[in-house]
This record gives C-alpha cells, structure tokens and sequence, in this order.
C-alpha cells in the first residue's frame, strides 16, 4: 500500500513492522520503515506526507486484508498464508540484508517492547546463518504502544482460553 501510493514498487519500502496476532488487531507500524525515493532513504511519513492515512486508512486496511482476501476470492485466505510462509523460508534461508528487517511470529522472551513473556508475537527480526534475533531498541511512542498492548492482550487472552481447554480435556 506504501509502494502503491508512493508510485514505487514494493522492492524501495523496508523495515515496516508487523506487530502482534494475525488479526484484525495486528499492528503495521511504519514508524522505522523507509522507502527508497530516487536513491535517497526517506522515512515513510516523511514520503506519504499524510498522517492521518497511516494513523487510520492503512492500519486498518492491513489488519481486515485477510477477510478482504476471503470476500474478494469467495475461497479461503490459505494462498495468501501460503506466500507468507514461502517469505519467512526464504528470509531464514538467505537472511535479512545489513541494515534490514522482517516481521515474524516468534515466541515472546518477556524482555522486547514490553510484551508478555510466552506469547507468538509478531516482533521485527534479523536474520544471519538460519538464526533469527529480535530487533531491539526501537523507540516506541504512545500510538504505537496502544496498538501493541492491545494486540498483546487479545493474544493473551486466547492463550488463556486454549489452556482452559487444556485443562478440561
């Protein structure tokens, strides 16, 4: 959506992180991302020049664009996963360039960004020699710590709801 709005492909546009659960609270932060505009790096609110859309608009395009997939195709999202899960093998295979991250679900080590300890997040991440690590460091504002906190919750409440059903059983 960036790319498309900048006129550039998604090739010039890096570092967006996705965080959280694969859901309609899933976060795309756009606070660290730049894009590559006539061989300069330019941060993305810098380049977009419209607050309001990445703040509104495109948060909440990205977090309903699996049901958007399941409208649109009348069939399940599972291609759409499938590219996912093809990306992430090729990042673990080749790394992330210098400079460069990826957002993954990685289980949580209760030390980054403040999210609970256990939880499959999905964090920024490097990747070298078929290892992954979090990216650490990252200022976070307060926008951006709301959305992270929520989508935090949501997944600690269905890991809570699975192990009552591990319980019962």
């Amino acid at each position: 959506m960036i790319a498309i709005r900048l006129g550039l492909t998604s090739n010039d546009v890096k570092n967006v992180i996705i965080w959280g659960n694969h859901s309609s609270t899933q976060y795309p932060d756009v606070n660290h991302a730049k894009v590559n505009m006539q061989g300069k790096e330019v941060g993305v609110y810098e380049a977009v020049k419209d607050d309001s859309w990445l703040k509104g608009d495109f948060i909440s395009t990205v977090q309903q664009r699996g049901a958007a997939v399941i409208k649109a195709r009348k069939l399940s999202s599972a291609m759409s996963a499938a590219k996912a899960i093809c990306d992430h093998v090729r990042d673990i295979w080749f790394g992330t360039p210098e400079g460069e991250f990826v957002s993954m679900g990685v289980i949580s080590d209760g030390n980054s960004y403040g999210i609970p300890d256990d939880l499959l997040y999905s964090f920024p991440v490097v990747i070298k020699n078929k290892s992954w690590k979090f990216v650490e460091g990252l200022p976070i504002n307060d926008f951006s710590r709301e959305k992270m906190d929520l989508t935090a919750k949501e997944l600690s409440e269905e890991k809570e709801t699975a192990f009552e059903f591990l319980t019962i059983a």
